[in-house]
């Protein structure tokens, strides 16, 4: 049989599985098309990492390492749901949990000194942050609206809030002294191992990096954050915020940028708390209660004080709230705000989400308010900035009439900054940090201060050359201009302009317009082209590509869930993507309380029909073809038919929206020429159709009460299935399909 991977994940994703795989199962089985499954759960990521020292019963294969092999073999065909991307807080978090499930691990050191302890957090770094996406992603990316979805916005407009002219939002980024100022580039002449080497101000040598090997062409990049130029930012824009009576928030990336992005969120938290920090500094230190990992994670650190140091804590922390300016919140209601946890305001997800909300946040009152926007590094905040001043010029946008921006973007083999984890260091002392040669030469060099964040980050040139093909690709067979977004005054992107340039060289482009702008030029550009309703590619690199696939998708289709995202892998296989998970963690929560599951498997269902599709193309499939191709028609009735997932507790739910895509699926099986696929998939037809009724009251009267899965990052199974599959109609049905 030929073979699918679907990839279990976490929270939503996760749950959302149980009852739309069993449906996947049955359908795919009847083209002779098997579907695994590999666990790549964060918790299943953290027991694979420890499985040489746990007994043999507590032994978890890594499914991740698996799959990082399988995506370089022509034949691989994955289905990846979104992940955990885990933050210090989560991966803590699970990791209590496993303990308390009897999983015999040790506890996340955060100030390792023995071996014992060096040895466990590097095995649980490895496994925090975006440690997934990188081994998978051996293509660059392929990110769209599909058709049918966009011709659904397009109908039915998702909505917008409204901009005023008067609108006091705004972005606020350093001038100088950041990541994109200090960059330097180079190209390598020749393969090499190159090693990264502290250089103290005495002349002391710490190698930071031993053995990088590196390929000829490759670009290779250094750069670093000045902590001091940092605070002196960051103190500015809280008083600047409280001087305008606007909010103040912060937009990193904490999950994907993993080792820059908690430190430079614990310097905004020690910013906004001073007074905190100064009198309670030592004790929070010597408790292991750090800034990096949030507000909330002092607070929920507090029986580790004395008491009376944890009640001065809480003081100086309702005194640095009521003297600073209104952060924004992520929930009002509970108190939660936007320096709480580094993991719960992703720059990517939280800015869009602001723009589309007319410029505003949620303040601590549970109102909307204007708000200061703060990205500390440069790189990309003018892009964000851009969109304000377009908004604020020209309203919101027109769900109904703009137009799509599918992205192209450079990923694969840990392309650009998300590759730069292992290569990024809190600098101990004042000195320098050098590349250098095997022989010893200095490639690159910056000059460093204690506290400044130093990162290098590499882009091999094979995915460069794959990259410029599929953008020419892409853009002959949409007929859309593309855009490559590259800044010239960017020493990194310098160094791709002229790759670029000399592969599109290469390729034939005649009758394409195909252009390279500066990322604030090609955000106005694009925006002018959306306004019009006129279409254009995004070609980006790997941190806009993220930033670009959730701004524009907000926009046109009220969230980047519902974009079709398609990897193709390299060496030939498919990697299908299934959409954001930002709000995974809110969906759990949901069905804990209230048995309702509003997660939207629109995504699974996009990606299984393109995974059908490849399968059927690379292995002359004709049944996988019609599967795919009757199940697009089946997801474009569930859009029009208006059976997605509610919000409400008590209507429709992920459940009953699987329902609906099996009873519409074999519908469209049941009907299409192949009469020996037809004869199978009638009967079906049949009795979903006439189950209809039953099966929703099923499915929707269990919905109100709260329910038991036994675990949030670890779950248990079977109850995690027999929440997610309360219809024995259902059920009956689709395993009668399973067992032929």
């Amino acid at each position: 049989m030929s073979r699918i991977i679907y990839t279990r994940t976490d929270e939503a994703p996760m749950l959302a599985t149980a009852s739309l795989l069993p449906i996947i199962d049955g359908f795919t089985d009847q083209a002779g098309v098997e579907v695994q499954t590999r666990d790549i759960s964060l918790a299943s990521r953290i027991l694979a990492a420890f499985a040489d020292v746990l007994p043999e019963d507590q032994k978890v294969h890594d499914a991740l390492g698996e799959l990082g092999q399988l995506v370089k073999d022509p034949s691989a065909i994955i289905i990846k749901l979104p992940n955990i991307s885990a933050s210090v807080p989560q991966l803590t978090a699970a990791i209590r949990e496993l303990q308390a499930d009897g999983y015999d691990l040790p506890d996340y050191p955060s100030s390792p000194t023995t071996d014992e302890e060096k040895d466990a957090r590097a095995r649980y770094d490895a496994v925090k942050g975006s440690a997934v996406n990188p081994v998978l992603r051996e293509g660059n990316s392929d990110r769209r609206a599909p058709q049918a979805v966009k011709n659904f916005a397009k109908a039915h407009p998702h909505s917008m809030g409204e901009w005023s002219a008067e609108s006091r939002t705004s972005v606020a980024t350093m001038d100088g002294s950041d990541f994109r100022s200090n960059e330097t580039s180079h190209v390598l002449e020749k393969d090499d191992t190159l090693t990264i080497v502290h250089v103290a101000a005495d002349g002391t040598e710490t190698v930071l990096k031993e053995s990088l090997p590196v390929l000829e062409g490759e670009i290779i990049d250094s750069t670093v954050m000045d902590a001091a130029a940092l605070d002196q930012f960051l103190t500015e824009q809280i008083a600047e915020a409280k001087k305008r009576g606007v909010l103040f928030s912060l937009h990193l990336k904490a999950t994907m940028m993993k080792v820059s992005d908690p430190i430079l969120f614990g310097h905004t938290v020690r910013a906004f708390f001073p007074a905190l920090f100064e009198e309670c500094g030592d004790a929070l230190q010597k408790a292991g209660l750090s800034a990096n990992n949030g507000l909330g994670g002092i607070l929920g650190g507090l029986d580790q004080l004395d008491d009376a140091t944890a009640q001065r804590v809480c003081d100086l922390v309702q005194q640095g709230l009521e003297e600073g300016p209104e952060l924004a919140m992520v929930d009002s209601d509970k108190g939660i705000t936007n320096l709480h946890v580094p993991s719960d305001v992703i720059v990517d997800a939280s800015m869009p989400a602001m723009i589309r909300a007319g410029g505003t946040m949620w303040g601590p009152d549970g109102t909307k308010k204007d708000t200061l926007a703060v990205l500390p590094d440069s790189s990309y905040a003018g892009v964000y900035q851009a969109t304000v001043e377009d908004c604020r010029t020209h309203g919101a946008f027109d769900p109904a009439t703009m137009g799509t921006v599918p992205n192209v973007g450079l990923m694969a083999q840990k392309a650009e900054e998300y590759g730069s984890h292992d290569k990024t260091f809190e600098i101990a002392s004042d000195g320098a940090v050098e590349i250098r040669t095997a022989a010893g030469d200095v490639l690159l060099r910056q000059e460093v201060r204690t506290g400044d964040v130093f990162r290098s980050c590499q882009t091999k040139d094979a995915p460069i050359r794959d990259w410029v093909q599929l953008a020419v690709r892409r853009s002959r067979e949409s007929g859309m201009p593309a855009v490559f977004w590259l800044d010239d005054s960017r020493a990194h992107d310098r160094a791709l302009i002229e790759k670029v340039t000399a592969y599109l060289a290469e390729e034939d482009t005649d009758g394409l317009d195909i252009r390279i702008l500066d990322p604030v030029s090609a955000t106005q550009h694009t925006l002018d082209r959306v306004r019009r309703g006129e279409d254009t590619i995004s070609v980006t690199g790997n941190v806009l590509r993220d930033y670009l696939t959730d701004l524009f998708p907000i926009m046109e289709l009220g969230t980047s869930a519902k974009m079709l995202s398609v990897v193709p892998l390299m060496n030939g296989g498919g990697l299908f993507e299934t959409g954001a998970g930002g709000s995974a963690p809110k969906h759990v929560q949901q069905l804990v309380e209230e048995n309702h599951l509003r997660w939207d498997s629109l995504g699974e269902f996009l990606a299984l029909a393109e995974a059908l599709r490849h399968l059927a193309r690379t292995t002359d499939n004709e049944r996988a073809r019609i599967l795919a191709d009757a199940l697009d028609r089946a997801t474009e009735t569930l859009l029009n038919e208006g059976r997605s997932p509610s919000r409400t507790t008590g209507e429709d739910d992920n459940r009953a929206s699987h329902f609906y895509l099996a009873m519409f699926w074999a519908e469209e099986l049941g009907r299409q020429d192949d009469a020996e696929v037809a004869a199978l998939f009638q009967p079906i037809a049949e009795k979903l159709r006439a189950g209809e009724e039953m099966i929703l009251n099923e499915l929707n009267s269990v919905q109100g009460s709260a329910v038991d899965i036994k675990g949030y990052y670890f779950p248990d199974q079977d109850a995690v299935s027999a929440v997610m599959r309360p219809s024995t109609t259902l059920n009956t049905i689709i395993d009668a399909l399973r067992t032929r």
